[in-house]
């Protein structure tokens, strides 16, 4: 995917463009979003997926609002876009990038006086948010490039590429710099059920960039770590607190393997991922339908009436975790959230 655009402000349709990522690898489209409900129905449906992507659709989504929203007064109007900020605020629980960019263009817009304003700052800090994120994932990617040795075998879980950002990726991130900085980078992507991210959306990725990759069962990762070579384990990030690294289900497992072989486990992040105000207790992890797990294509797995739990993310401990890779550097235990949270670059409000 090199630097090409996953997710975008589209000026000739007056929508967000994005690519459809529960269509690949075998459907390459590219969605316009004109509407909040049908954002919030991409989102939900994970036609765009990934904290940083969620951040940058949250930002564009307000500006959305604002722009299509209208009102009696300046004071309706804003009840409108708060209204619809909440709806996609909430659309999905446990990234914190979602929130994080709603909060973010919505507080600009409500420090203005009237529409036409309203409207433009959105759009400034909709762009900016954008911008910031391809910036991030380039520093990221550095930053993680100088960890890997020059010939290096990186296992990864779900996707935490170009897809799930606006460009670059952060885990695939570290993975892309590394190879342009001209290390030798294999790739073990573990499949990633139940909906296969990572054998669908990584391994698409990284083959269309030329970099080694090769697909593995969930289940064959311990093994592989055993009997392989494998120098790291590089995933992203839906959340960060300071007690625990949430991210796609499975993550922990890989943690609790990866310690128990002296492998590095480390998690590629931006700062906008971390949350200084909750522990991992206060979390939700969004439970995802039964049909994910029980059905493929036209085929029924699991007989029927028989429950399913489909948790969509997990918490690893933090104790687990030998490094977070930022944009500001890497970051090693004790973790001191809150500290990260004060740099000047942040740009977080808790």
């Amino acid at each position: 995917m090199k630097d090409s655009l996953t997710l975008w402000w589209d000026k000739a349709s007056d929508g967000i463009r994005y690519i459809d990522q529960t269509l690949l690898p075998t459907e390459f489209s590219v969605v316009t979003c004109t509407s909040v409900d049908r954002l919030i129905t991409a989102i939900q449906r994970l036609e765009i997926r990934g904290a940083p992507a969620l951040g940058v659709a949250g930002g564009y989504g307000v500006a959305l609002a604002a722009a299509t929203c209208s009102g009696a007064s300046f004071e309706d109007f804003l009840r409108t876009v708060k209204y619809e900020a909440g709806r996609i605020r909430t659309s999905r629980p446990t990234a914190v990038n979602l929130s994080w960019g709603v909060d973010r263009v919505l507080s600009r817009v409500l420090a203005t006086n009237d529409m036409p304003s309203a409207r433009g700052v959105a759009f400034a800090e909709a762009h900016a948010i954008a911008d910031e994120d391809t910036r991030c994932c380039h520093a990221i990617g550095e930053q993680g490039a100088a960890l890997l040795p020059e010939k290096c075998t990186v296992l990864t879980h779900c996707n935490a590429g170009a897809l799930a950002c606006s460009s670059w990726g952060t885990a695939l991130g570290v993975v892309r710099s590394a190879v342009e900085a001209g290390k030798e980078i294999r790739v073990i992507a573990c499949e990633t059920r139940p909906l296969l991210q990572g054998a669908r959306l990584t391994a698409w990725e990284l083959a269309r960039d030329g970099i080694d990759v090769t697909v593995i069962t969930d289940s064959m990762a311990a093994h592989m770590m055993r009997t392989t070579p494998i120098n790291a384990v590089i995933v992203g990030a839906d959340r960060i607190t300071g007690d625990a690294v949430f991210n796609k289900i499975g993550t922990y497992m890989h943690a609790v393997c990866a310690r128990h072989h002296g492998i590095p486990f480390y998690v590629a992040a931006p700062l906008s991922t971390f949350d200084g105000v909750l522990k991992e207790k206060e979390v939700t992890i969004e439970e995802r339908g039964r049909g994910e797990l029980a059905v493929m294509g036209n085929r029924t797995l699991i007989p029927d009436g028989v429950p399913v739990r489909n948790f969509a993310f997990d918490a690893t401990p933090v104790e687990l975790v030998s490094a977070i890779i930022t944009e500001h550097g890497i970051v090693r235990p004790p973790f001191d959230i809150n500290a990260l949270l004060s740099h000047p670059g942040s740009n977080h409000n808790p």
